[in-house]
């Protein structure tokens, strides 16, 4: 698989996390990638799946991706 290819599918990934209504609780990075921590969905979500996900993503691109969903997540107040 390319390196874009492998990119591609971490993106749809993080994205459809995202869509789903997931929060980025935690990020931890090491020499292998980084692990990404997303809550569960919220309540009343028309995909309810059941607690926290994590995900690894090994692509440097990802991660530059993942830090930009984390930043417009802190630009939109959470809703209680």
């Amino acid at each position: 698989m390319s390196s874009y290819e492998e990119y591609a599918e971490e993106k749809q990934l993080l994205d459809g996390l995202v869509e789903e209504g997931r929060r980025i609780v935690e990020i931890k990075e090491d020499l292998d990638g980084a692990v990404v921590l997303f809550s569960a969905p919220p309540e009343g979500s028309v995909r309810e799946a059941a607690g926290s996900i994590s995900l690894r993503l090994s692509t440097a691109d990802a991660r530059k991706h993942v830090a930009v969903l984390l930043i417009r997540q802190q630009a939109v107040p959470q809703e209680l």
